[in-house]
C-alpha cells in the first residue's frame, strides 16, 4: 500500500465515475500528471467537491496499490485563481496541453512552478496573456525535451544572428536561409528575443505563437484542444454582428 500525504496540486480535469464519484486528474508538484478515483465527492454533503475544480491550489493526499488510486483527502492550499475572460480560456489551455502531452507519474517540478506562475499572471492582467502562454509553451516543450533554442548566451549567440533568416525544419531544427519569406522561416532577431522570453514586440510574440504551433502539432496528433475553439468563437461572433 503506497500513502502520499499533502501533495501540492492543481485539478487539470474531473469526470464522473459510478454513482457518486469523480475521476480526477490532478497535476502535482513532485509525481507530475496523476489520476485519482474520488469516492463519494458526488454526494451533497460532500465538501471536497467544491475543490476540485480547476485553477485552486490544493493539498493533495491518497493511498493505493498500481497505477490508480484513492483520494483521500483534499484542502486548499492559498487562494484559488479567478481567471475570467480569454484568461480563463488561456488557463483551461494551458490544461489541455498538460492532459496531452505528460506521461502519467513523470515528475516535472520547473514545469509545475511555470504552471503555478501562469496562473497567477493569468489572474492580474489581460494584456500579458500571449506572453504567459508562450513562456509557459517554451517550458513545456524544453521540459518534454523538446528544447529549440539555447540557454546559454554564448551557445546563443554562436547559433543565431539578428540579421540572418532561418528555417524550421521538424526534427533537425534550424538552418540559415537565404531569402526572408516563408511560413517556416523566422528572422534570427526574433530566435534571439524568444530564447531570452524578451516579449516586448508584437512581431516576437507572433513568431513564437507560429513556432510552436509548428512543433506541437505533431506532437498532438489527432488530438484537439477544445480551449482553441474558446478564442476564435468570440471573434466569429463579433464578425456576425457588423
Amino acid at each position: 500500500m503506497r500513502r502520499v500525504s499533502l501533495q501540492p496540486a492543481y485539478v487539470l480535469h474531473r469526470r464522473s465515475y459510478r454513482e457518486t464519484s469523480f475521476l480526477v486528474d490532478l497535476f502535482t508538484a513532485d509525481y507530475g500528471r496523476i489520476t485519482l478515483v474520488a469516492t463519494g465527492v458526488r454526494k451533497q454533503k460532500s465538501s471536497s467537491s467544491g475543490l476540485l475544480q480547476p485553477f485552486v491550489p490544493l493539498l493533495a493526499s491518497w493511498s493505493g496499490k498500481g497505477e490508480l488510486m484513492t483520494l483521500t483527502q483534499v484542502e486548499m492550499n492559498g487562494d484559488a485563481r479567478r481567471l475570467q475572460g480569454e484568461c480563463l480560456f488561456a488557463g483551461f489551455y494551458l490544461n489541455e496541453l498538460l492532459m496531452a502531452l505528460l506521461e502519467k507519474w513523470d515528475a516535472h517540478p520547473i514545469l509545475y512552478q511555470s504552471y503555478r506562475t501562469a496562473l497567477t499572471g493569468l489572474q492580474t492582467a489581460d494584456v500579458l496573456q500571449e506572453k504567459i502562454l508562450r513562456s509557459f509553451e517554451k517550458c513545456l516543450l524544453e521540459e518534454l525535451g523538446y528544447g529549440l533554442l539555447p540557454k546559454s548566451s554564448i551557445s546563443l549567440h554562436n547559433t543565431f544572428l539578428p540579421d540572418k533568416h532561418y528555417r524550421f525544419i521538424p526534427e533537425q531544427g534550424f538552418v540559415v536561409s537565404e531569402t526572408s519569406f516563408g511560413v517556416n522561416l523566422f528572422a534570427g532577431s526574433s530566435l534571439l528575443a524568444m530564447a531570452k522570453e524578451d516579449w516586448e514586440t508584437g512581431t516576437v510574440l507572433q513568431d513564437a505563437k507560429r513556432l510552436m504551433r509548428f512543433v506541437l502539432t505533431p506532437l498532438l496528433g489527432a488530438r484537439r484542444l477544445y480551449s482553441r475553439q474558446l478564442f476564435i468563437q468570440p471573434e466569429e461572433m463579433l464578425d456576425e454582428s457588423r
